[in-house]
């Protein structure tokens, strides 16, 4: 039961939505989903269609890091926006309210309290369980497609390799096996009613946000190319940018790797 293949049917059965997942492409293996929907060849357009892979050979994370994910215990998926008018004044806060989406559905599905780190990670007990990647392509300065990446881990038990945040699994909290297609459905039905959130009330969204930042007030250091900065992470402004504040004066932050120290 543990190694089991991603069940369509029982996906659809549980699928609530519009328009997200309404168009649903399933693999046995890719070398990422976001570089599959960002390839011009590849013919799926169709707003709010999701790819999802049972093992990528070239996942990757944020700042081009690999993202390693057993084959057909986790939930490794991409979904794409085309028709971008709903949300084009919300895409600089968007990775915040998809990883607020990723919590919320863990949480409302197995009653485990979730952290986020900013930008867009996910912790249990400080361990990463899941993390965002959101990617666009551009005519001129017009924005045609929009992707975001979601690497969720689920099923998985054991971890090898080293890792600057250790990780975990919903499965490893829990202590069960994870009905992976319930997961799936949970985040996508909870995505677009957050769409329409974020279009009706993006303040609220971002309160949610920070209502599950730990970090928030905490003295903190920011890695950005190699160069350390050191403060206190004072709030997000409404772009989702940090607010830093240093001895001198509060810093924008719009990158980095954040710790606690």
């Amino acid at each position: 039961m543990e190694d089991k293949k991603f069940n369509i049917e029982i996906f659809d059965i549980k699928l609530d939505t519009q328009f997200i997942g309404r168009n649903f492409y399933y693999y046995d293996e890719l070398d990422s989903t976001n570089s599959f929907l960002m390839d011009k060849k590849f013919g799926a357009k169709e707003n709010g269609c999701v790819v999802l892979a049972e093992f990528q050979t070239s996942g990757r994370g944020r700042l081009e890091r690999t993202w390693e994910s057993q084959k057909n215990l986790n939930l490794t998926f991409s979904i794409l926006f085309t028709e971008l008018e709903m949300i084009e004044n919300s895409l600089s806060i968007l990775n915040l309210a998809t990883s607020l989406v990723v919590a919320q559905s863990i949480e409302n599905l197995f009653q485990l309290k979730t952290d986020l780190k900013w930008p867009n990670d996910i912790l249990i007990k400080e361990k990463k369980v899941a993390g965002i990647l959101l990617e666009s392509s551009s005519s001129g300065s017009k924005l045609n497609k929009l992707i975001i990446g979601i690497g969720l881990n689920v099923n998985q038990s054991k971890f090898l390799g080293e890792y600057k945040i250790p990780p975990t699994s919903i499965r490893i909290e829990s202590r069960s096996i994870i009905e992976r297609e319930r997961v799936l459905a949970e985040i996508l039905n909870n995505h677009e009613a957050m769409i329409y959130k974020l279009v009706d009330n993006p303040s609220s969204m971002l309160n949610d946000w920070k209502n599950k930042c730990s970090m928030l007030g905490e003295k903190i250091c920011i890695e950005q190319n190699g160069k350390l900065i050191y403060g206190v992470f004072e709030d997000i402004d409404e772009e989702g940018y940090l607010l830093l504040r240093t001895k001198k004066k509060i810093e924008k932050i719009n990158f980095g790797d954040v710790s606690v120290i």
